[in-house]
């Protein structure tokens, strides 16, 4: 428990790039400083997925538990909001506990949902959005995307063409509840999140060290039977290359390879191409994060660093 005149315990975002070392920093924080550790990452939360997104291994995560992995089936949807909700009921605990959480992961829109808050949405409606599939699968995306603009055009230009996930979340919400998505985001005060937040990321500074990182780990992947498990994917008749898990990068190359779009080297370049890209869009959303301390990929002293961040934390005023 907290003394009266202590300040409170922070809140760590430990963020950064696939492929930058995250996870190793996280696992030792857990077992040094007895950390709680909370994934934020949009595709570890399916189970299933393991060798393509790099999840922590069982005997990882048996020294080192992690919240909100393997929480989903690959045919269900898992959104921002749910993980509001999710995440927030695990710090509140935590830091009751009298214990440090530390959010570890690459999903930036999940981070900044937590920090900044969210509107209350709808719940989702199976039937319309079913509908809104078959819709798709008829007349294609771009006609939904074009449907959006006309109903609300500031989300439809916030969200990309290719989006499917969004685009139909943002007619879903219009149909249940006859507002847009803009519409709730003005009229409702968004709640932060009401702790101390430490950020810290690590990344490499030289661009192609990680560029070299991503080609090595995806290769490894294809040694460690990743084609395997997404073939397992791909004959499970509940699930589609639309659905939000088989979109995950590298899962889409290999669902792609598998339905004989491309072949092997074709769906590697690919697949690497686009987590060097999703890694470019993260550093993105890095570099415009408010105080965010910088740590060096495969640094040594990175838990150090660290373990001095949360102390010099602590004490200021």
């Amino acid at each position: 428990m907290q003394s009266p005149d202590k300040k409170p315990l922070p809140v760590i975002f430990l963020m950064g790039p696939t492929a930058s070392g995250k996870t190793e920093l996280a696992m030792e924080l857990h077992q040094k400083l007895n950390c709680e550790l909370i994934s934020v990452d949009s595709a570890l939360v399916y189970k299933g997925l393991d060798i393509g997104t790099a999840k922590p291994t069982a005997k990882e995560l048996a020294k080192a538990p992690h919240h909100l992995i393997d929480i989903c089936e690959p045919d269900q949807p898992y959104s921002a909001s749910r993980f509001v909700i999710d995440a927030r009921k695990i710090i509140d605990s935590t830091l009751k506990q009298g214990r440090i959480p530390v959010l570890v992961g690459g999903t930036m829109l999940y981070f900044m949902a937590l920090r900044d808050g969210l509107a209350d949405l709808p719940k989702a409606d199976p039937d319309i959005r079913n509908q809104l599939a078959q819709e798709g699968e008829e007349k294609g995306l771009a006609s939904l995307h074009n449907r959006l603009a006309k109903i609300d055009p500031e989300s439809a230009a916030r969200i990309k063409p290719g989006d499917p996930q969004r685009i139909k979340r943002a007619l879903e919400v219009f149909l249940i509840s006859g507002k847009t998505l803009s519409q709730f985001f003005k009229e409702q005060q968004v709640q932060p999140l009401p702790f101390p937040l430490l950020s810290i990321a690590i990344a490499p500074t030289d661009r192609q060290l990680l560029r070299e990182r991503i080609k090595q780990r995806f290769e490894l992947m294809l040694e460690q039977g990743f084609l395997a498990e997404v073939e397992l994917l791909y004959r499970q008749r509940s699930l589609s290359a639309d659905l939000p898990a088989m979109r995950s990068v590298g899962y889409r190359q290999a669902y792609q390879y598998f339905s004989g779009e491309f072949d092997l080297q074709t769906m590697s370049e690919k697949a690497i191409t686009a987590t060097r890209r999703l890694a470019k869009r993260q550093m993105t959303w890095l570099r415009k994060w408010p105080e965010l301390h910088w740590l060096e990929t495969a640094d040594p002293q990175n838990f150090i660093k660290t373990k001095q961040l949360i102390a010099d934390f602590s004490s200021s005023d």
